[in-house]
């Protein structure tokens, strides 16, 4: 028979957080009843758990009005027997006071769970040229083509054989046919192997089918039969999907991914189709903040697709492979992580092991990368290892407050910064020295970005005089890049 408790225990989280689920996971080991309240599905609610506990970071447990911490904070609770008995006699015997908080109304939940918001909505509207780009694909009429002495084009054709081919086939006259071609092109369903190529009868005009050009994309097959539509509406209804498979898939310790579990499911099937929409979506006219949250989204799918698909890098060639290989057909252009991060999000600056910038003069994916860095995006990006920032899902409409948060919360975290004040020295991630003319010109300059970024309190404070010694010591921690796979 469960045991009778006069107050509450709530349980502050968000979808898809691991360390959320342990601490969740640990109370229901203890038969402790709690409210989770995701602060997904209640966003005005993070204010007032920022105002309660000066932290950024997720889960926050609260005992009626005690206010307990994260998930290490209960975990280290739980072995004090004495500090966990008292906290279990204050909820068997104390209705939650005044001053504790208070969940939302029990339908308020409901009607969130009745939305249904973790999975897409599939809006998928067939192109009126899908049935023409596979029938072309289908009939034969592609073939390989010789440029030069060495080099065969595979798969491929002229524009000059494909009017011929239309003209034959289609009873289409030779400006019908032109213009079929051109239309082609502009949804992505062809791709011109020499740039600036405008669509004409021209026996040296070569063009592939957008999945035989970047076939190693893992969104590249199928050709995608919808109409194009806005990016940030595609990766609205991608995010949402790869969160729910990445929560339905964490452990329940919340340390580990059931990637091969994830990879078989029915879901992730509807996840890869849905990414195929990538091909076509389209990129111009974007704003700042629908820029940064769709490439922010974007990549951070990619990773779970690609550590599914591809398994784990596990050396420092895989490593380099991965985040430089792994791509996504975006706009009828392939993005690499590579090419996310350093190219779109860092307004085409050389990353780690990089000799040049990703993309070059006359690249057409220059046209929609940012124009000032914003280096917050740091702490937003995952990339699947242990020391990352935890993954997290970003809007236009809110994108500055949430890439505020995520910095914030990292700097709370001991592997983002760590302050050893009777030694004065200050510990930072690996993120600070690679990217480190994202964040100032100098030391001094990184290290007051910090404290101008971090939540008030102990940390904040030691920091600051840390900062006045002319004597302090910046290191860097080693990088985990363990996999949190199971």
């Amino acid at each position: 028979m469960a045991e009778e408790y006069k107050g509450r225990v709530i349980v502050f989280s968000i979808t898809g957080c691991s360390h959320c689920k342990s601490a969740k996971s640990l109370l229901t080991e203890r038969n402790i009843p709690f409210v989770d309240v995701n602060l997904d599905t209640f966003p005005n609610l993070r204010e007032e758990v920022k105002r309660r506990t000066n932290r950024s970071t997720v889960p926050q447990v609260f005992f009626n009005n005690i206010h307990v911490g994260g998930n290490e904070e209960l975990q280290n609770l739980m072995k004090n027997e004495d500090k966990w008995q008292a906290l279990i006699q204050e909820i068997k015997e104390n209705e939650p006071p005044e001053d504790a908080p208070t969940p939302p109304a029990e339908d308020a939940f409901v009607d969130s769970d009745s939305k249904d918001d973790s999975g897409p909505i599939l809006k998928c509207e067939e192109d009126e040229f899908y049935s023409l780009a596979k029938e072309i694909k289908d009939s034969g009429v592609l073939k390989d083509h010789r440029q030069g002495l060495f080099h065969v084009v595979r798969r491929s054709i002229t524009s000059e054989e494909l009017v011929s081919w239309m003209k034959e086939t289609k009873n289409m006259d030779q400006e019908n046919a032109i213009e079929t071609g051109k239309q082609l092109v502009e949804r992505h369903f062809l791709v011109p192997l020499r740039k600036g190529t405008t669509f004409k009868d021209d026996s040296n005009a070569l063009y592939r089918m957008i999945d035989y050009q970047w076939e190693n994309a893992l969104n590249a097959i199928p050709i995608s039969e919808c109409k194009a539509r806005q990016a940030f509406e595609v990766a609205e209804e991608m995010r949402k999907l790869i969160l729910k498979l990445y929560s339905e898939y964490l452990s329940s310790d919340g340390k580990k991914v059931d990637y091969r579990g994830l990879g078989a499911s029915e879901s992730f099937k509807e996840y890869k189709k849905l990414s195929t929409e990538l091909q076509r979506v389209n990129l111009k006219g974007l704003s700042r903040e629908e820029t940064l949250a769709f490439f922010i989204n974007i990549y951070n799918a990619l990773v779970v697709h690609a550590t599914v698909s591809r398994g784990p890098p596990t050396n420092l060639w895989q490593r380099w492979k991965f985040f430089n290989s792994v791509s996504y057909i975006i706009g009828g252009h392939p993005y690499s992580l590579q090419d996310i991060e350093n190219g779109v999000l860092r307004g085409n600056k050389r990353g780690i092991g990089m000799f040049f910038c990703p993309f070059g003069k006359a690249d057409p994916r220059l046209q929609f990368i940012m124009k000032e860095v914003d280096p917050r995006i740091h702490f937003a990006l995952v990339c699947g290892a242990k020391s990352c920032p935890p993954i997290k899902t970003y809007s236009p409409q809110n994108i500055n407050k949430e890439l505020q948060l995520a910095t914030e919360a990292f700097l709370e975290s001991e592997d983002g910064v760590k302050v050893i004040d009777d030694q004065s020295q200050v510990l930072l991630s690996s993120i600070f020295k690679w990217y480190k003319c994202d964040f100032g010109s100098s030391e001094e300059e990184l290290l007051r970005w910090l404290y101008q970024q971090m939540n008030d309190g102990e940390k904040k404070k030691l920091l600051g005089g840390v900062i006045q010694n002319p004597k302090r010591k910046v290191s860097y921690i080693q990088y985990n890049w363990g996999l949190n796979s199971a």
